[in-house]
């Protein structure tokens, strides 16, 4: 039996055990206002600074997308009018741009018929795509399904639908689609007359983090001769018949704020193309030339502050190996136009060989570029 002191020391110390684990509990379950706020981030505003504008250097500064954010994850996003915004200003507010997210496993191509129709004439070509990227989503979209996938995509921005309508002709609409729906969804765009050499994980080089890329685009055409103007419209001219993108990227969110406004003007005014020449330059691959240049040389994007002068086709002309600019991989024209056998183009068969596009399933532009040409 315990004596008096005995149980008197006990007590007193199940009381004090009983005082100091409350006292813990409470602190656990303090309410959020009253806890010890966390360190701020640290500043992030010289991170970018005295960036050279070299091609061959990341120089990559989002400016309006990443570069001045917190760190910290609102509660929630706050609603905005969009009446009042320019149309490059609504497309960047509905599908914002974060280079650090991953490509997304889609790829998209259209046709008049998909792979279940007698009609369709592309099997080994779109079996390619699938064969050398499992576990992507592949889509093969029709005339009549991009209408109502565009009117679902860009519902919120009515003039883009409107544009995209008024386009007389079904080339005008399927250079447009490719815009949108990366700018949209990202992922691979390619035509359907084109096969899938090497699979697009192996398109960036192993030293460049995915993380830092956000757009992959091959040069179509690098024509080192006297007469090139005759065969070409641009002295470098990217090729848009593959083109890899995360959603939201500034180059596609310019070239459908370009395409738009340009298509809404001449419907207004009742004119539209009326040769090839006038598609290159209206959709094609001449205006998307001019507007991956115009981002090389945009200070929203790039400190050219200490730059010597422009990035041109002087930055890319014999290139054999994939140029990092800022957050876009450029591919010699080897990887999606081999075996042209001209503008030092090399084989189907070369390691940097990636996709094989034949001109068969799309409008043939600037007299079939690659075909048929004389040195």
């Amino acid at each position: 039996m315990l004596s008096f002191k005995r149980a008197i020391i006990f007590a007193a110390f199940f009381l004090v055990a009983f005082i100091l684990l409350r006292r813990s509990h409470a602190s656990a379950d303090e309410p959020e206002p009253f806890r010890k706020p966390p360190p701020k981030p640290a500043d992030l505003s010289s991170e970018h600074a005295g960036v050279s504008h070299d091609p061959s250097t990341p120089s990559y500064t989002p400016s309006e997308d990443s570069a001045t954010k917190d760190n910290t994850i609102p509660a929630q996003n706050v609603l905005q009018d969009m009446s009042k915004m320019s149309l490059y200003d609504k497309l960047a507010y509905q599908y914002p741009y974060d280079v650090e997210t991953k490509f997304p496993a889609y790829i998209w191509q259209t046709w008049k018929w998909t792979p279940a129709s007698g009609e369709f004439n592309f099997r080994d070509q779109e079996a390619s795509w699938s064969m050398q990227h499992p576990g992507f989503v592949h889509e093969v979209i029709t005339d009549q399904v991009a209408v109502h996938l565009l009117k679902l995509l860009y519902a919120p921005i009515p003039e883009i639908l409107e544009a995209y309508n008024a386009l007389p002709q079904p080339v005008l609409k399927a250079d447009f689609f490719r815009y949108l729906i990366l700018l949209a969804r990202g992922g691979i765009y390619s035509d359907i007359d084109t096969f899938a050499i090497r699979s697009a994980l192996e398109w960036i080089p192993e030293s460049v983090p995915k993380e830092s890329i956000g757009l992959v685009i091959g040069i179509e055409a690098d024509p080192d001769r006297p007469d090139w103007k005759d065969w070409y419209s641009r002295r470098i001219q990217f090729c848009q018949w593959t083109i890899q993108a995360k959603p939201g990227h500034p180059v596609l969110r310019d070239i459908v704020s370009r395409i738009t406004q340009e298509t809404l003007k001449r419907k207004r005014e009742g004119t539209f193309v009326s040769k090839e020449k006038s598609v290159v330059e209206f959709t094609g691959p001449a205006v998307w030339t001019d507007v991956i240049f115009d981002y090389f040389n945009d200070p929203r994007y790039f400190d050219i502050s200490n730059s010597q002068g422009n990035v041109s086709w002087a930055n890319f002309t014999g290139i054999e190996k994939p140029k990092k600019v800022g957050d876009v991989i450029v591919l010699p024209i080897t990887s999606f136009s081999p075996g042209v056998q001209q503008m030092g183009a090399k084989d189907y068969d070369d390691p940097m060989a990636f996709v094989k596009h034949d001109f068969e399933g799309t409008w043939k532009p600037e007299s079939e570029r690659h075909i048929g040409e004389t040195n």
